[in-house]
């Protein structure tokens, strides 16, 4: 078998205990920024009316896409049958299963009455794509608990400790191609919906298109499945209980690159296409993006480093080959997708409109995060990186040495060899 393993980097023993001690130490402090929010309401946010959606949706649109590795690789594998990637498909899940977690929390945060959450469950409006987007993300949650669960199954230590349950949750495997199908359906529905319901607000004219279904969908495709990759590279580099192949990561990181330079078409052209429309409200909104207080983000974090950059070294196998380009350019890629929800979210809300006869001049907003949302978003952030540290410690969620010979082979004709400069 052709298997080339990443090189661990020796840290020193107070390392992990370090880390973990931050992570708890963000998430205090997110916990009490909560806590006064709930207490006091959105009022000590920098929310207002015409920008109700701020950090803390920024964080959950990127979390949700960042999570579509698992649906991705999942349908890959069981729907597919490309089994060489089910390892990854091990990790892509757990990552997914935090990623829906930490929107959730976020959302928790952001609908200003939480107690009512349950009220998209009991009182349906099907004319609503958020009512939509809130179903799917509760059948999907769901589903990646249920796909999660026969990793706990599987550790040693829940073994040891409760046999029963863990033999009840391997069993869970036998309907893994079913839950992949109800995977692929539910999240499939609501990434494309999370951009139909910013596409269908007519008072946000650079918003109204039906093309943001499409670019979310498929940046989400993009970002998740480079989130993946490069959480597993870089669990093994620092973590001596996970290994990963090389050459299959390699594989998966150039279809990456080739999906990244198409995404770049179809990004550009659906920004710089508005400029022909001279819509109201809308070449405003795209003055701010291409030339505004977005233009950086836009053209250098979103076009330059988080698509062409990452695509050309990812489709160059001479490129790729050197671990430390590699690793950048997927950082890159993922940075990438949280620059464009960023972009798409906020550019918006800079250009309102009501539409009504007494105000026909647009009007213009800004918003900047208070501390309060910045704290609550870290402890979220730090919630996640836990969650995943913890995973690859005492779960094994990242872990390809289980992988046949027979399978694993024909993944690649030649083997991987990591580079470090």
């Amino acid at each position: 078998m052709n298997m080339t393993m990443t090189q661990k980097i020796k840290l020193h023993p107070a390392a992990f205990p370090l880390w973990v001690g931050l992570l708890l130490l963000l998430m205090a402090a997110g916990a009490a920024a909560g806590i006064i929010v709930l207490i006091q309401g959105l009022v000590v946010t920098n929310l207002t009316d015409l920008v109700p959606w701020g950090l803390w949706i920024g964080i959950d649109l990127s979390a949700i896409a960042l999570s579509a590795g698992a649906f991705t690789l999942s349908a890959a594998v069981y729907l597919l049958g490309w089994k060489q990637l089910q390892p990854i498909a091990r990790t892509a899940v757990f990552v997914g299963l935090l990623g829906y977690s930490m929107a959730m929390l976020c959302l928790f945060m952001d609908i200003g009455r939480p107690d009512r959450f349950w009220h998209a469950v009991a009182f349906w409006n099907i004319h609503s794509p958020l009512w939509e987007v809130t179903m799917c993300v509760i059948l999907y949650f769901t589903v990646l608990m249920l796909e999660v669960a026969p990793i706990f199954g599987e550790a040693s230590w829940f073994k040891s400790r409760w046999p029963k349950i863990a033999d009840r949750l391997h069993h869970i495997h036998k309907f893994a191609p079913a839950l992949a199908v109800a995977g692929l359906t539910f999240s499939l529905l609501h990434q494309s919906s999370l951009g139909a319901t910013y596409g269908v607000l007519k008072a946000r004219p650079i918003w109204y298109k039906p093309s943001l279904a499409v670019l979310f969908i498929v940046s989400a495709v993009i970002g998740g499945l480079a989130l993946t990759v490069l959480s597993s590279k870089l669990a093994a580099l620092f973590s001596e209980r996970a290994n990963v192949r090389d050459d299959i990561l390699d594989k998966v990181s150039q279809v990456i690159g080739w999906m990244l330079l198409g995404y770049l078409y179809l990004r550009f052209w659906d920004t710089l296409g508005m400029e022909y429309t001279l819509e109201p409200g809308r070449t405003e909104g795209l003055h701010i993006l291409t030339s505004g207080s977005l233009a950086f983000n836009f053209w250098i974090g979103e076009l330059l480093l988080g698509i062409l950059i990452p695509g050309v070294i990812l489709v160059s196998g001479r490129l790729r080959r050197h671990s430390r380009l590699h690793l950048l350019a997927l950082v890159l890629a993922v940075g990438g997708l949280v620059a464009y929800r960023w972009d798409t979210n906020i550019v918006g809300q800079m250009v309102a409109f009501s539409y009504l006869p007494t105000q026909i001049e647009p009007l213009y907003t800004a918003y900047r995060p208070a501390l309060i949302e910045v704290l609550v978003g870290l402890g979220v952030i730090a919630y996640g990186l836990l969650a995943f540290t913890l995973g690859v410690r005492y779960l094994g969620i990242v872990d390809h040495s289980t992988i046949p010979d027979d399978v694993a082979d024909p993944v690649t004709s030649e083997p991987v060899t990591a580079v470090s400069h």
